[in-house]
């Protein structure tokens, strides 16, 4: 299945959001300020998802190959190419001409193959084709609604 590379923006504007402290109560301390979760605290989603822009792009999933593995068709993936897979990560990589995300695993003897959380499909050996990494997914975004 085809999937769109989307880079990231260098040095994207801090777009910050409203984040209102949570705390969970381990016990009884006294009555808490009711203005305590209304403090003026703000996140930037991209100081949060995005660590080396010049590195990360987003992709969208195309396709089941993934399910299993909780990563579903239309959900966004951040991706790092500057990471180094290791072991049962999940990667973006171009296989004979075709990018796809798979599950990076090393075999016996660190033997690289390449799964995909569907049975439907065979795992892949880059040994045995023409095979390149992209980068290491390291968030996935997914929206509650359709």
């Amino acid at each position: 299945m085809p999937m769109t590379l989307i880079p990231a923006h260098p040095a994207p504007p801090r777009a910050y959001l409203p984040f209102p402290l949570t705390l969970t109560r381990a016990g009884i301390s006294g009555f808490p300020s009711p203005a305590q979760d209304y403090e003026g605290r703000t996140m930037d989603l991209n100081e949060l998802l995005v660590r080396r822009p010049l590195s990360t792009f987003i992709t969208t999933v195309d396709g089941d190959s993934m399910l299993d593995y909780h990563i579903y068709p239309g959900d966004l993936l951040v991706v790092d190419s500057s990471l180094r897979p290791h072991h049962d990560q999940d990667i973006v990589v171009c296989v004979d001409g075709e990018i796809m995300v798979k599950r990076y695993k090393l075999m016996q003897g660190n033997i690289p193959l390449l799964f995909s959380g569907n049975p439907n499909y065979k795992p892949i050996s880059p040994r045995n084709c023409d095979c390149q990494v992209i980068g290491v997914v390291t968030h996935v975004i997914r929206s509650l609604r359709q």
